[in-house]
């Protein structure tokens, strides 16, 4: 306990008081963290604008053991998409990654993986608007990869046969693929979803969203089955970001 100098990205800012704000970041070294920013409302603010939505910022702050919110002493701008923000296929897209960081990531629990893919995941869909779409999957995939939960899909769950781009599959109950000769396909996968969810595990996302972009791949499929099993994920499991039952998100 104590105080704590990292650096952390901006996911959410709720109203606390006339002048006060509580702060959810990710940071590099503490994981998921909620903090209270006295004065963040004021027009002279020491924070000024480095508390705007997905900012990139170094944090201080003091913690309490057995205390939920931290102090926010300082925060200083590293990176900001301000601009971006005008563009609605952004925001509403970082808007649902920071939705999924704050319930997939248990408090105050350090990973840097998880960080630094969140990081790059933000710069490559500020590098172009064409990315957005493919830059959100990808970090779903690898926030599920991350968490333990993404099934393998290189062979069939039943017979253990090799999926190659010629075999028929389909997503079982589990989530993992099963070839036609096991069963019929209920909900089929194509070797496009295959082949794209297979890469994204293999490289950055900017080069992710690089080769859909030039090959001009549909996603659309592998964006609604990664939706799914993150769905099924969170109803098993408890929202990981705690219960804070606070006043309503300013996000902007």
């Amino acid at each position: 306990m104590g105080f704590v100098e990292t650096e952390a990205i901006v996911l959410r800012k709720y109203n606390l008081s006339d002048a006060d704000k509580i702060v959810v970041v990710l940071t590099e070294k503490r994981g998921l963290v909620r903090g209270v920013a006295n004065g963040a409302k004021r027009l002279k603010s020491k924070f000024a604008s480095s508390l705007e939505f997905f900012s990139r910022i170094h944090i201080h702050y003091f913690e309490k053991e057995e205390r939920e919110l931290v102090s926010i002493r300082n925060t200083d701008l590293v990176e900001s998409v301000f601009g971006k923000l005008s563009n609605p296929e952004f925001y509403d897209a970082f808007a649902e990654i920071a939705d999924l960081l704050i319930r997939f990531t248990p408090p105050n629990e350090p990973n840097e993986r998880l960080y630094n893919m969140t990081k790059h995941c933000l710069m490559a869909g500020a590098s172009n608007e064409k990315y957005v779409k493919s830059v959100k999957v990808y970090f779903e995939i690898w926030l599920l990869k991350l968490g333990g939960f993404l099934p393998e899909w290189n062979e069939c769950a039943v017979c253990s046969r090799s999926l190659t781009g010629d075999t028929a599959t389909g997503m079982g109950l589990d989530f993992r693929l099963i070839c036609s000769d096991c069963e019929r396909p209920r909900v089929p996968v194509s070797y496009v979803i295959r082949d794209c969810y297979n890469f994204a595990q293999r490289t950055g996302p900017k080069k992710f969203a690089k080769r859909v972009d030039e090959r001009e791949t549909d996603i659309s499929g592998l964006a609604g089955v990664i939706a799914k099993i993150s769905d099924a994920v969170l109803e098993r499991a408890p929202t990981a970001a705690g219960t804070y039952d606070g006043p309503e998100i300013d996000a902007a």
